[in-house]
C-alpha cells in the first residue's frame, strides 16, 4: 500500500506537511483564508453568519492588548496566532480534544512552532505570555458562550471562569461574512508585522 497522505495542499500553492510543516510552507493568507472558514463551538452559534476563528483570534488579541499596560507588538501578534494551526486542522472544541488525546496536542504544537517561526516569534513563547494569551483567550470564550453559544452566565462562570468587573466592556462580537473577517486578520496581522 502506498503511503496515507500527511500534506494538504494551500491556496497559495504551499503543500503543509502536517507531520513535519516547515516555516517556509506557512503564508498567512492561507491561515486568514482558513480560519474565516472554521467556525467555532462547531458552528453552534445565533446569527447569520458563523463566528470564526479568525474573529475570535481577533478578539483574543484585542483583550490581551487591553489587559497590558505596554502591550509589545511580537505578543500581540503571538495572541492573534494563538488559534492559527486549526487553519489546517479545524477547531476541535474541548470536549473533542479529551477525546483525541495527546496526539492532538503534539500536532498543534509542530505546527504552532512552525509558524511561529514563520512570523519571527520563538518556536515556544514564553510561559508568561502564553498565560496572558490563555487569559485573554477564556475572557472571549466567556463573551461567546454567554452572547452567542446559548450558555447561561452560570454555565460560562464555570467553565471559564468569572470575568472581573470591567474587563469586557465595549468589546462586541462581529459576525461578517468570511472575506471580511478574512480581511481583518490580514490587516491586523500587517499592522502588528511593521511595529515589530
Amino acid at each position: 500500500m502506498p503511503p496515507k497522505r500527511a500534506w494538504q495542499r494551500m491556496l497559495s500553492g504551499r503543500r503543509l506537511d502536517l507531520l513535519d510543516p516547515t516555516p517556509v510552507d506557512i503564508e498567512i493568507e492561507d491561515i486568514a483564508h482558513g480560519l474565516a472558514f472554521v467556525a467555532r463551538w462547531n458552528g453552534q452559534t445565533k446569527g447569520d453568519w458563523p463566528y470564526s476563528v479568525a474573529e475570535h483570534s481577533l478578539l483574543v488579541e484585542q483583550i490581551m492588548t487591553r489587559m497590558s499596560t505596554r502591550p509589545e507588538p511580537r505578543w500581540q501578534l503571538a495572541a492573534l496566532l494563538h488559534d492559527a494551526p486549526e487553519y489546517v486542522i479545524g477547531d476541535m472544541i474541548s470536549p473533542v480534544k479529551v477525546a483525541v488525546g495527546p496526539d492532538y496536542g503534539a500536532l498543534d504544537e509542530r505546527l504552532a512552532a512552525a509558524i511561529h517561526i514563520r512570523f519571527g516569534l520563538p518556536a515556544r513563547l514564553p510561559a508568561a505570555i502564553k498565560k496572558r494569551i490563555k487569559a485573554a483567550d477564556k475572557l472571549s470564550a466567556w463573551l461567546e458562550a454567554t452572547q452567542i453559544a446559548g450558555f447561561t452566565e452560570a454555565e460560562a462562570d464555570r467553565f471559564f471562569g468569572r470575568p472581573e468587573a470591567g474587563q469586557l466592556e465595549g468589546l462586541s462580537l462581529h459576525l461578517r461574512p468570511p472575506a471580511e473577517t478574512r480581511a481583518a486578520y490580514l490587516a491586523r496581522h500587517q499592522a502588528l508585522l511593521a511595529q515589530m
